[in-house]
């Protein structure tokens, strides 16, 4: 019976998306059993694919090489317990399989002895002759299974490998996977694929990642002051942000899919940086404590405030980095926040924050292909969409089309052009001003998409632009359910 494993796994090991994955198999070229992949179809798909194998050795000679440093053994490998935990329960399954077989070989045996015991009786007719035959086949099978020398499959000597490097988890009732690699905890891991699980202070004192644990075994990593209660424990609930998985796991967990989940919160941040990303334009880096991390939906805003000054803008980066927020900070003569961006933040400044706010999301529940359609400043919270969507795996078509009115308006156009490389699902178009205004762009997009109904459209950027774009979208026939519109 060929091994199956999750599409999550599966993609692991032949080094590709999740997403393409799912288009093969929506395309017939790769078989699915309720969601699961044989290796053998694996393999012959991707006879010549660079498997995660490699990257795993290279893993392990880039530790010894430099000398087992700290904070890369922290983040690529488990701590020496949790390692020999998975190597305990891998060494109990191989015993459990070896003693599976030898009942197998046992029944074998006996029932080759029994059709020895028919060939006297039948004293050489035709039930001997038969007894013959059947114990001839008997005899080439065990032969076949004991003395074989057939090369493993690579797949699965791999996937033994990964089972000890990390932990494959699944949320209920969402089936969301994610992988737990190095000293991760469960939440932290469960940001960093994009998954928005509830969580409060992430240091164990609050209790709202608190999660039960369905099947699997966890242990703890950090501490916590929180204490769970006798009936809880009895239930199998764990905090995720102290605990790591120590094999696979599936957890019952809470996920916010909406803005109104998010509660609304106050962090005093520092500066780590503030860089130049044209004449005009710069890129603040704010990091939040270790303790006190920002809660937030991608595409979401935040109220900035330094000394007397604040602003509200959206944030240009990705939850499944909580602590590193970016922003895109315009000049602006009539904006206090903008001027002491350019004039004199700098790194440790404190920056208080307010927020999140906004609705600019993801549709979590949509199945449907998306467009982006962002001018200027628009593109930084249509970057943190679109990081989100990657982080998820999205296997659906992804374009982002950006209309730049400055002949510099692109300000991270080789950033674009790097996803569009690594990403078979990702087109990017850049529109300069000259070649058309909002309302050409916009029935440029409908000639090139006929089938546009079927998408899920974002629009981001100034409000002339964005009322433009939303009119001619809706104007056109599009669904006004499926269009979500920021002004920035």
């Amino acid at each position: 019976m060929q091994q199956r494993l999750s599409l999550s796994r599966a993609a692991r090991l032949v080094g590709v998306a999740r997403g393409t994955l799912q288009q093969m198999i929506q395309t017939g070229e790769l078989r699915s059993f309720d969601g699961m992949v044989s290796l053998g179809d694996l393999m012959e798909l991707f006879p010549t694919a660079r498997l995660e194998s490699d990257i795993g050795f290279e893993r392990v000679t880039k530790i010894r090489d430099e000398a087992f440093g700290k904070r890369l053994r922290e983040r690529l490998l488990p701590s020496q317990e949790i390692l020999a935990q998975r190597l305990f329960e891998q060494s109990r399954e191989l015993v459990d399989l070896r003693a599976h077989l030898q009942r197998y070989h046992a029944m074998v045996v006996r029932l080759r002895e029994r059709l020895q015991e028919q060939e006297v009786h039948a004293a050489g007719g035709a039930p001997a002759a038969a007894a013959q035959e059947l114990g001839a086949i008997l005899d080439r099978e065990l032969e076949a299974v004991l003395g074989g020398s057939d090369v493993p499959n690579p797949l699965a000597v791999m996937d033994d490998m990964l089972r000890v490097m990390s932990a494959h988890v699944v949320i209920h009732p969402s089936r969301h996977e994610f992988f737990v690699d190095g000293a991760d905890t469960i939440l932290d891991a469960a940001l960093r694929s994009g998954l928005a699980v509830n969580y409060g202070c992430s240091n164990g004192n609050c209790g709202l990642c608190k999660a039960r644990v369905v099947s699997g075994q966890v242990q703890k990593v950090r501490h916590q002051d929180y204490v769970l209660s006798e009936a809880e424990k009895r239930q199998g609930y764990t905090l995720l942000c102290s605990n790591t998985a120590v094999g696979d796991l599936v957890i019952e967990a809470l996920e916010s899919t909406l803005p109104s989940d998010i509660p609304e919160q106050q962090i005093v941040a520092r500066v780590k940086a503030v860089q130049a990303l044209g004449d005009d334009l710069k890129l603040l880096h704010l990091q939040t404590p270790r303790t006190n991390r920002l809660r937030f939906l991608a595409g979401q805003n935040l109220t900035l405030t330094a000394g007397a000054a604040s602003a509200p803008l959206p944030i240009a980066s990705c939850p499944c980095d909580d602590r590193n927020l970016q922003f895109h900070v315009l000049r602006d003569a009539q904006d206090g926040f903008a001027q002491r961006v350019f004039d004199g933040l700098k790194s440790g400044d404190a920056v208080t924050l307010f927020g999140p706010w906004g609705d600019f999301v993801l549709r979590a529940d949509s199945a449907r292909s998306i467009i982006f359609i962002a001018c200027d400043t628009g593109f930084a919270p249509v970057k943190s969409l679109l990081e989100h969507a990657m982080a998820l795996e999205l296997s659906e078509q992804l374009y982002l089309y950006w209309l730049a009115t400055p002949p510099t308006g692109h300000y991270l156009a080789n950033l674009c052009r790097s996803w569009a490389d690594a990403l078979d699902n990702f087109t990017y178009v850049p529109v300069a001003a000259e070649h058309g205004d909002a309302l050409e762009l916009m029935r440029d997009i409908g000639a090139g998409h006929p089938e546009l109904n079927g998408f899920d459209i974002y629009v981001a950027g100034p409000e002339a632009f964005v009322n433009t774009a939303t009119a001619t979208l809706l104007e056109q026939g599009f669904p006004q359910t499926q269009l979500t519109a920021a002004i920035v």
